[in-house]
C-alpha cells in the first residue's frame, strides 16, 4: 500500500473519536449497508466522522486495503477495526455496541403513531402468524417502510388499536407524531404516510404548471442553469440564468422564497434545487422535463436540441 495514502487514512482514524468510511455521507448515504450503518449509529451517538469514498477513488481501495477488509461501510472506533454492517448490526442487536462506543444509551419512549381504521384492517389483514407484527422503520433520509417481520431485541412496541407496531430506536427518534391512511390511489390502494418531522424536500413541478404560475399575477423567482449558449438557442420567458448575480440574490431572499430551477431535461436543475434546499430553502422545486418538455408540452415555438 501506498505510504502516502496510509498515513492519509491513519490520519481519519485516529483524528476521531468514531470515523464510518461509507458510500455517501450521514445525510445522504449512497448505498443500503451504508445507511444502516448510519441509522445504527444516529440512534446512539451524535457526534461522529464520516469519510465518502465515492469522492475519492483512491481511499476507497486504500481502506480496503488498510484494514483487510473487502467491503464498505468500516466503521473504526478509538482507532481500532469494528467492522463492516453485518458485524455492527450484530453487535448493536447484541447490546455490545454500547460497550464498545464507550457510551450509555437513554431510554426512548415510544412514539405517538396515528392509524386510520382503514390503515389498521389492512396491515391486520397482512398478518398470518402469531409471531409476526408490523414493522414501522424511516431511514435517516426520512424514508418510510412498513413491513411484516419478527420481533428485534431492541425494537419498541407501540399499540394503536388492535395492532402492535414495532420501531428500531432509531425509527423511533424520527416517528413521533406520524400517522399512516390506506388509501385509493390511480395504481390501486396504497399506504400514505406523513411524518411532521421529516424535512423539506425538492419537489417536481409540471411545465403546464409553471405556465400557469408565470401567467399569474405574481412575479416567480425561476432559474435556469443551463450554460449561456444553451440559453441563446432556447429559453423560457421570465426564466433568469443562474450566474453568480442570481446565485447572489437568491441567498438575499427569505428561505421561505418558493424558487423554481429548469435546465435541459431536468437532471442539472435537480442538483441546483438540492443545492439551495440545502442552504435552508423550504419550497424548492425542479421543473420536470426542462425546457425539451416546456417544447414539446406548452410552446412549440422554443426550439429543441
Amino acid at each position: 500500500m501506498d505510504p502516502t495514502l496510509r498515513e492519509r487514512i491513519q490520519g481519519f482514524v485516529d483524528s476521531h473519536q468514531v470515523v464510518l468510511f461509507m458510500k455517501g455521507t450521514r445525510t445522504a448515504p449512497q448505498c443500503g449497508f451504508s445507511a444502516t450503518v448510519v441509522q445504527i449509529l444516529d440512534s446512539m451517538i451524535e457526534d461522529y466522522e464520516t469519510v465518502n469514498v465515492l469522492a475519492d477513488p483512491d481511499v476507497r481501495q486504500g481502506i480496503k486495503d488498510y484494514s483487510d477488509w473487502p467491503t464498505i461501510p468500516q466503521l473504526y472506533v478509538r482507532g481500532e477495526f469494528v467492522g463492516g454492517c453485518d458485524i455492527v448490526k450484530d453487535l448493536y442487536e447484541k447490546g455490545e455496541l454500547e460497550e464498545n462506543l464507550g457510551v450509555v444509551v437513554p431510554e426512548i419512549a415510544p412514539p405517538q403513531v396515528t392509524l386510520s381504521d382503514a390503515a389498521i384492517a389492512a396491515l391486520a389483514g397482512a398478518l398470518q402468524k402469531d409471531d409476526e407484527f408490523v414493522r414501522l422503520e424511516i431511514d435517516s433520509r426520512f424514508g418510510h417502510s412498513l413491513s411484516i417481520g419478527g420481533r428485534g431485541p431492541k425494537d419498541l412496541e407501540v399499540v394503536v388499536g388492535p395492532l402492535t407496531l414495532l420501531v428500531d430506536r432509531g425509527s423511533a427518534r424520527r416517528a413521533e407524531g406520524v400517522s399512516v391512511d390506506y388509501v385509493d390511489t390511480p395504481n390501486g390502494k396504497a399506504f400514505k404516510i406523513n411524518n411532521p418531522n421529516e424535512p423539506p424536500k425538492v419537489q417536481t413541478v409540471s411545465v403546464e404548471d409553471l405556465k400557469a404560475l408565470l401567467d399569474g399575477d405574481q412575479p416567480i423567482e425561476l432559474f435556469d442553469v443551463r450554460t449561456p449558449n444553451e440559453q441563446k438557442i432556447a429559453q423560457i420567458a421570465g426564466a433568469r440564468l443562474l450566474d453568480r448575480p442570481a446565485q447572489d440574490h437568491i441567498m438575499s431572499l427569505s428561505k421561505d422564497t418558493p424558487l423554481y430551477f429548469h435546465c435541459h431535461h431536468g437532471a442539472r436543475s435537480a442538483q441546483a434545487a438540492e443545492f439551495f434546499l440545502n442552504q435552508g430553502f423550504k419550497k424548492v422545486y425542479n421543473v420536470a422535463g426542462g425546457i425539451d418538455a416546456w417544447s414539446m408540452q406548452v410552446d412549440p415555438d422554443v426550439p429543441r436540441y
